[in-house]
């Protein structure tokens, strides 16, 4: 709380007047970057459009919304352990709705991948948070490719990739 403290130029006794502890602070964090997060995604999604460009626009918003998020993205990551079990459940929450929207959207595009015998839709829909999730380690605002871009790129690899998992 003191390396926070200082590093917001503020006092340590207003910081705990707002967050009782570092756990609520943290909380606040992920929660707030979640909620928002799940909230674009569910503004953004349009149901009577194919499920490519369900896709696609949700990648983008995805990636649109961790601009200026890293630190938020990290503290979610690297964090979540100081929380209490509560806590982590309401994070947990949000995270597999987030989470579902993607793979029923995957699912609408390619049904196998919810075959009982080869179970890859969980796999599929990870794998494409990972390349969501993990842009911030090498992504930079103002470089050779657009966020636009690589939200293209991402949805893509999925897209193309997906028809021929078997």
């Amino acid at each position: 709380m003191s390396q926070i403290a200082s590093h917001s130029s503020v006092s340590k006794a207003l910081l705990y007047h707002y967050y009782p502890s570092k756990d609520a602070l943290i909380y606040a964090i992920i929660i707030t970057h979640l909620e928002e997060l799940d909230q674009a995604i569910e503004a953004a999604d349009d149901a009577n459009d194919s499920p490519e460009k369900r896709l696609r626009r949700l990648v983008g918003v995805v990636l649109e919304n961790y601009r200026g998020a890293d630190n938020q993205h990290k503290v979610q990551l690297n964090a979540t352990s100081a929380l209490s079990d509560e806590q982590k459940a309401g994070i947990t929450a949000i995270e597999r709705r987030i989470v579902r929207r993607f793979s029923n959207v995957l699912k609408e595009i390619n049904p196998e991948l919810d075959s009982r015998e080869r179970p890859l839709l969980m796999p599929v829909t990870m794998s494409l948070f990972g390349m969501m999730n993990w842009v911030y380690m090498w992504f930079r605002d103002g470089g050779r490719i657009t966020r636009e871009d690589y939200a293209d790129v991402a949805t893509t690899l999925i897209l193309e990739g997906i028809k021929a998992v078997r």
